[in-house]
């Protein structure tokens, strides 16, 4: 698929589209790969609250710290087909801005992801787009809420999907790299957790409410005694019926956050630097 750009309004849009392509292009033409999940990272003390109100606020918690370091892992599955997306990077809660490098199994090059309040820029998209040359999308027009279309969970938009938790339940504590952590399982659903949200984390999640075929998102999380989530996994069911996969695309997406308090630099391209061209649905 090749899409034109439009305008201001039409290019957010169409940009949005071919950005969207990006995990359903590699599903079409990928293999199998080897599963990948970030490692586990961190520990403290163990905690005794009740699990629903640890996880409601751990997005509270990991905003405080400031800042982190963050791997993430993005797992795509349709019929036989499976690919694992790779990123790391850091993120600095406190200004709203964050960078990854996200590996594609196809790609030499990672794709350089910045994100900001409302936006995602993209760099080394492929499908069209020239290697020095960014895109630029508005995380609310993506039927996703860029949860999974970057190929990478935003470390605290996972943390924001938290608030909106239906069960949970506490299942000990698992040393990881000798600390001790605690490991919740549950449900949360996006659309609680639009409404407990605040400000742009709201927004995002609003918009996501259309883009999976069930609000409903089983998760898995590991918590240190001071309630700072280390590490969470998501279970989504993308709708891209549209795109050739009527059953969806089962996404499972694992963040793992350390380093605390890491200073994050992010530069933001110039004008001159986004493409407003052509913009295809495959990658590389």
């Amino acid at each position: 698929m090749v899409v034109r750009q439009h305008g201001r309004t039409g290019r957010n849009a169409v940009v949005a589209a071919g950005c969207a392509g990006l995990l359903l292009a590699l599903l079409a033409v990928s293999g199998c790969s080897e599963q990948g999940a970030a490692a586990d990272s961190g520990g403290g003390a163990v905690t005794r609250a009740e699990p629903q109100e640890v996880l409601r606020q751990a997005a509270d918690v990991l905003a405080g710290t400031g800042s982190s370091q963050a791997r993430t892992a993005m797992r795509m599955a349709s019929g036989g087909t499976r690919i694992t997306l790779h990123g790391e990077g850091g993120f600095d809660y406190t200004r709203g801005v964050g960078e990854l490098l996200v590996s594609l199994p196809n790609q030499e090059e990672p794709v350089t992801e910045l994100f900001v309040d409302g936006a995602l820029y993209m760099k080394n998209r492929g499908a069209g787009v020239p290697a020095d040359k960014w895109v630029r999308l508005e995380t609310a027009e993506l039927s996703d809420g860029n949860l999974v279309t970057g190929g990478a969970t935003h470390p605290m938009a996972a943390a924001e999907l938290l608030r909106g938790v239906q069960q949970a339940a506490e299942l000990g504590t698992k040393e990881v790299d000798g600390e001790i952590l605690w490991r919740y399982q549950g449900v949360t659903d996006i659309a609680v957790a639009a409404e407990a949200a605040q400000g742009r984390a709201g927004e995002q999640l609003a918009a996501a409410i259309g883009g999976f075929m069930d609000t409903a998102v089983p998760f898995e999380a590991y918590v240190d005694g001071n309630g700072l989530l280390r590490k969470v996994r998501h279970r989504f069911r993308f709708a891209s019926s549209s795109a050739g996969f009527p059953d969806g695309i089962d996404v499972v997406s694992t963040v793992t956050v350390y380093g605390f308090g890491t200073p994050v630099r992010v530069a933001l391209p110039e004008p001159g630097d986004i493409y407003a061209g052509t913009i295809g649905a495959s990658v590389g």
